[in-house]
């Protein structure tokens, strides 16, 4: 778990960066040792209000939470208290989706990509996009696409080891293309 400070307006003390880094590190019992996750916090101070900001990101995950008090003790303390709420419902969540996955119907589409198109079609490639997709599970990639809200995700099924493809249909259900090779 890579954690990183930014201090603005103010000045911190050691005690202060000694007692944030391990407010911060107690978040990593959920990840385990070996996470990749990056927790940014952010302390401000502005005449009597001391703000505290935390973005948490990795592992499929993203979650955003801040409090302002006027003690920056307290506003830590806060701020740790709504990541880990946020990071117990992520991972409840997780665990029903993973429970309805098992019940549930997913279309699946499986194209030939050795097959010659029979027309050719001639389009514009107006951008590209380079990722390293995540191995997953089905569940875990049907999650992260409603809360990222995009029409798409690409990932590597952990199950199979193969690029896969989820997308949500325009009857508000969702589908998985699973190439085969």
């Amino acid at each position: 778990m890579n954690i990183s400070f930014a201090f603005k307006n103010f000045d911190a003390s050691d005690h202060l960066k000694k007692y944030a880094r391990r407010r911060m590190e107690k978040l990593g019992r959920f990840f385990g040792k070996s996470s990749g996750l990056e927790v940014a916090v952010v302390l401000t101070v502005d005449k009597f209000r001391h703000r505290c900001e935390v973005t948490v990101s990795g592992e499929g995950l993203h979650i955003n939470a801040s409090e302002q008090t006027s003690d920056m003790y307290a506003a830590i303390d806060l701020v740790t208290d709504k990541v880990e709420a946020q990071i117990k419902k992520q991972v409840s969540r997780v665990k029903e989706q993973r429970r309805k996955a098992r019940n549930a119907d997913v279309d699946v589409f499986t194209y030939n990509l050795e097959a010659q198109p029979e027309e050719e079609v001639s389009a514009d490639v107006v951008g590209t996009d380079r990722f390293a997709p995540k191995p997953m599970h089905l569940d875990e990639a049907l999650l992260q696409l409603e809360n990222v809200g995009g029409d798409f995700l690409v990932f590597i099924n952990a199950e199979s080891t193969r690029v896969n493809v989820v997308y949500r249909r325009r009857d508000s259900g969702f589908a998985l293309i699973d190439p085969v090779l």
